[in-house]
């Protein structure tokens, strides 16, 4: 199995990043090519989809600090608002388009984007050609530029991000932890993230060292409920 790279866009401060690398893998390879082309586009538009978890919104972070992009949520999306967001912006990105977006707002964002010069990068959980859109311009125009999908985490992805998360809490932990964690966790980064934060705050509250027992012991705290939030 291939060991995930880690990628940076070339900000010229990599602090800015903080401890934000994006881990490359297989999985989400044609998706970074992608940004890391931009502006050499075929078209102003692209359009990133994939499930929950699969780290859309992290490469949209790094996209817009390192491409003097403006990033929005789709449901916070207002008819006023695409003038102002268009204003000495290189790109804007709008997140989440098919939980609900002002279609009108939209599609006049998508429009004076285009006329302007702007790039626009959309994202969503399907598919565009399942968005629940119901203006036939605004689909059509969708549709009509390219769209790349990011799968979900492969376990070597997962491996990587748990080691990484680990690392950043300066926890030394044993290969049989993560293997633990890989058969066992939602198969998405913010799973992986709160995961990591409870097993820091039982091993310091308790003073245990992290090993299976006590991650087996977090684990079980992790209602269905609130798995279903990653």
């Amino acid at each position: 199995m291939e060991t995930p790279r880690q990628f940076a866009f070339d900000l010229g401060h990599p602090q800015a990043l903080g401890r934000e690398d994006f881990l490359v893998t297989d999985g989400n390879r044609e998706a970074v090519g992608w940004l890391d082309r931009w502006p050499d586009w075929p078209s102003f538009s692209l359009v990133l989809h994939g499930p929950p978890g699969c780290g859309k919104s992290h490469l949209v972070r790094v996209f817009a600090q390192s491409r003097n992009a403006a990033a929005v949520n789709a449901a916070g999306l207002g008819t006023d608002d695409p003038p102002r967001l268009l204003s000495g912006r290189a790109v804007v990105a709008v997140e989440d388009c098919d939980r609900g977006v002002d279609e009108t707002a939209l599609f006049h964002l998508h429009n004076l984007a285009r006329e302007s010069g702007v790039g626009l990068l959309l994202t969503g959980r399907l598919p565009p050609a399942q968005w629940p859109l119901s203006l036939p311009d605004l689909r059509s125009r969708i549709l009509g530029g390219p769209a790349v999908a990011i799968a979900p985490p492969d376990d070597a992805l997962m491996a990587a991000v748990l080691v990484k998360l680990f690392a950043d809490r300066q926890l030394r932990v044993g290969q049989e932890v993560i293997a633990y964690l890989l058969t066992r966790l939602e198969r998405s980064f913010d799973a992986a993230r709160r995961v990591v934060a409870a097993i820091d705050g039982l091993a310091l509250s308790a003073r245990r060292p992290v090993s299976v027992p006590l991650v087996a012991e977090v684990l079980r705290s992790f209602s269905p409920q609130e798995n279903e939030k990653c």
